[in-house]
């Protein structure tokens, strides 16, 4: 059982959690439409190949008291751990520690310079607060 939240935990569950991550990157955030089987030019199909995206469909539906396969609906995709801000910071971090300028940093990670001094003086690595 995955550690990723609601849908997206289901789908690590069924294609892995590099694949979830992959969608959440993608679509985190949004509301998606999951079909009951995989469709060429679908985003999910687009991110993850045909095969991949036909067995995560699969894994999702669910069958209706009428006895019809459906699909995932209006359903929201967590963000997961690829939150805007955190993968903001991170960028900026990582851009620091290759010697770019705060000035770079900001524009690699869409950040305010002010956000990157502030990261700088407070020696934040982009990983958060634990507590």
């Amino acid at each position: 059982m995955s550690s990723l939240p609601g849908l997206l935990g289901e789908i690590a569950d069924i294609a892995g959690p590099t694949v979830a991550l992959e969608i959440a990157r993608s679509h985190g955030g949004t509301r998606v439409d999951i079909p009951a089987k995989a469709e060429p030019g679908h985003w999910l199909t687009d991110i993850v190949g045909l095969d991949m995206a036909d067995r995560i469909c699969q894994g999702l539906a669910i069958v209706d008291g009428d006895g019809r396969l459906k699909g995932v609906r209006h359903e929201v995709l967590p963000l997961g751990p690829a939150s805007l801000l955190k993968s903001a910071r991170r960028r900026a971090s990582e851009a620091l520690a290759e010697g770019r300028s705060v000035r770079d940093a900001a524009r690699i990670s869409g950040l305010h310079e002010r956000t990157i001094w502030r990261m700088k003086s407070e020696g934040d690595d982009g990983q958060g607060d634990l507590f």
